[in-house]
């Protein structure tokens, strides 16, 4: 009889729940993505609800709920941290408080009330979930583990080992030395969301130059040559109150945070370019360290830092290690998957093989919508559309793009992670030089800086980006290649900071960074309708990469339902909906008839 155990997390930033069946991967999902409140932090109920439901289990069929950290262990973390600062921090010590008095306390009650007696609850630690969302779906028999993020209980970072079905922690960093606090840091000073707006920071640095490099490893970081860190707390503020930063901060710097929304600086683009340079430099210094105490020939990853493609991609390219493998959902949401398959392994103590080309199964692990559920959808609200075989969508869709369309693309199973890998997709035409502004600004409605990733088919990815390895779920960020990249002129060379945005820097200007760049994903088989559009793609154009942005607009999750598509495309410049068997044209839609037959909470303008 088949063992069936559900991960949990919840109540930081990103809930969500995974269903493992016999140690696989059944399902996984965000409860964002059903709340439609970006990084919903609740109990993630929802989630819940769809994993059983994919599964095809019911909660009385559980063998075992895991909750993926220690609740008391992190709330003897913010008692301590608190006392030993009182009376320091006393408004937020009574918010946080009612927090934890609250619900937070209360997760076995929670759980309970939600799953019924049946099944066990277990409890992981925060970095250990980490690190076994890490090992457990890679592809390796044997490898180092790095997981880095803002805190856990008391854990910001962790050096580990896997071995077989085995994860030992060998070192760690403790709160309130943070890796992931000192960008988090940088990122609320630089006027971008803390806990939301660290890729934004990522993306604005090639803008800048790491002018204050020195400055942070003079004043707030003491690095030392193994990785490990400490920080000098009199800058920060997140100890004790709702800021991450203080006036000392802001004195070293040169001036106050920089107001949210307000027009960038050379200020902000040089902080950006700076913290990132450390960043990168305390990940390598991190990973070197890990291949000397184990020895091993890979490495994985996981933690909120860990989505930090651009230095994943040194790591690979200058680290001491054969290869890499980071968990696509690294952040608080892959803990639900790790803690599952921690207990699968070693509560269990069930062996592990692993699978090819991972256990992660291109991380399409959410829901899918049958093209009956899809028309009937489409039917009720009074959209037109046409039903396509697939090879007619695909080349629908392939000459649409060609034509400097913009489609959505919802197919299959959603993603679990926070990057649309190819079902739920914005797709654009990459050797477009209009493509980047038009997609930021009438489309995703975010910042004109933003980079867009591109999708290439596997097999082709090395004639196109200086990487010699597939790069399935957009973790690493390579150059273009060369025979891609054009020669820029004097005046070109020598513009700086958002005047670069105007330079096609290749051939596929719509997906190229300023410093040369893109955060690729990489197509095969394992996702058959995406890259078979790509193959279509190609043989039109003779280019085998589109521009693949995540299907929703600024400041809403993904979408997961055929309602929020066809919102999405009705609300925003998007041209086309290919969704399951069937193409939907934005102008071809009777706007009256839509807005007489649709409930008032659907929005048109």
């Amino acid at each position: 009889m088949a063992t069936h155990i559900l991960g949990i997390s919840a109540f930081y930033h990103d809930s969500a729940a995974c269903l493992v069946r016999d140690g696989q991967i059944v399902a996984a999902s965000q409860e964002e993505r059903h709340t439609r409140i970006k990084h919903d932090a609740s109990f993630p109920k929802n989630a819940i609800e769809a994993c059983l439901r994919i599964g095809g289990v019911g909660a009385d069929e559980l063998d075992a709920v895991v909750f993926y950290e220690k609740p008391l262990l992190k709330f003897d973390r913010l008692l301590e941290n608190y006392l030993t600062l009182a009376p320091r921090g006393l408004r937020s010590f009574l918010q946080v408080m009612r927090l934890w008095l609250g619900k937070r306390l209360g997760i076995k009650r929670e759980i309970r009330e939600a799953l019924g007696p049946r099944p066990a609850l277990l409890f992981s630690e925060h970095h250990l979930s980490h690190a076994a969302s890490a090992f457990y779906p890679s592809p390796f028999e044997e490898a180092a583990i790095l997981t880095l993020d803002g805190a856990g209980e008391w854990t910001t970072t962790t050096i580990g080992a896997g071995r077989g079905r085995r994860i030992e922690l060998l070192k760690e960093i403790r709160y309130p030395h943070s890796l992931g606090l000192l960008y988090t840091a940088f990122t609320y000073f630089t006027g971008f969301k803390v806990n939301s707006g660290e890729y934004k920071l990522m993306g604005l640095a090639p803008y800048g130059e790491p002018v204050y490099r020195d400055l942070i490893l003079e004043h707030l970081v003491d690095l030392r040559p193994d990785g490990s860190f400490r920080l000098d707390l009199s800058y920060f503020d997140y100890m004790t109150g709702f800021r991450m930063t203080n006036r000392k901060f802001s004195k070293l710097f040169g001036g106050p945070p920089h107001e949210p929304e307000a027009p960038f600086t050379r200020r902000e683009m040089d902080l950006a370019a700076s913290i990132q340079s450390v960043t990168e430099e305390i990940v390598l210094h991190m990973a070197r360290h890990a291949h000397e105490i184990t020895g091993a020939r890979h490495l994985v990853m996981a933690g909120g830092v860990a989505l930090n493609c651009v230095a994943n991609g040194r790591v690979l390219r200058e680290g001491p290690f054969d290869d890499l493998w980071v968990q696509p959902a690294s952040g608080d949401a892959g803990g639900a998957l790790g803690a599952a398959l921690a207990a699968w392994h070693g509560h269990y103590e069930k062996e592990r093989t692993p699978a090819r080309p991972d256990g992660q199964q291109a991380s399409l692990l959410g829901e899918a919508f049958s093209d009956e559920e899809i028309e009937a959808y489409l039917e009720e609200v009074g959209a037109s559309y046409r039903r396509l075989e697939a090879e007619a969508l695909v080349n629908e869709v392939v000459g649409r793009l060609t034509g400097g369309r913009v489609v959505g693309w919802f197919q299959g199973r959603m993603e679990f992670g926070p990057r649309a890998l190819g079902n739920r997709s914005i797709l654009g035409d990459a050797r477009s030089a209009e493509m980047q502004s038009r997609m930021n600004l009438k489309i995703k409605g975010r910042e004109s800086f933003r980079p867009f990733a591109p999708t290439v088919m596997a097999e082709r990815i090395s004639d196109y980006f200086e990487i010699d390895r597939p790069s399935p779920y957009m973790l690493l960020t390579a150059q273009v290649a060369a025979s891609r990249r054009r020669e820029l002129t004097e005046t070109e060379r020598e513009a700086r900071g958002f005047d670069r945005l105007k330079i096609a820097f290749s051939d596929l200007p719509a997906i190229t960074h300023v410093d040369g760049s893109a955060r690729v994903q990489s197509v095969d088989s394992e996702n058959p309708l995406y890259h078979r559009l790509l193959r279509a793609f190609e043989a039109e154009t003779g280019c085998p990469v589109v521009i693949n942005t995540s299907f929703n607009t600024r400041g809403e999750p993904i979408v997961r339902s055929p309602r929020e598509a066809f919102r999405c495309l009705m609300r925003t410049e998007m041209d086309d909906l290919a969704i399951g068997s069937f193409l939907v044209v934005k102008e071809e839609q009777d706007r009256e008839a839509l807005r007489e037959r649709f409930d008032q909470s659907f929005e048109l303008d």
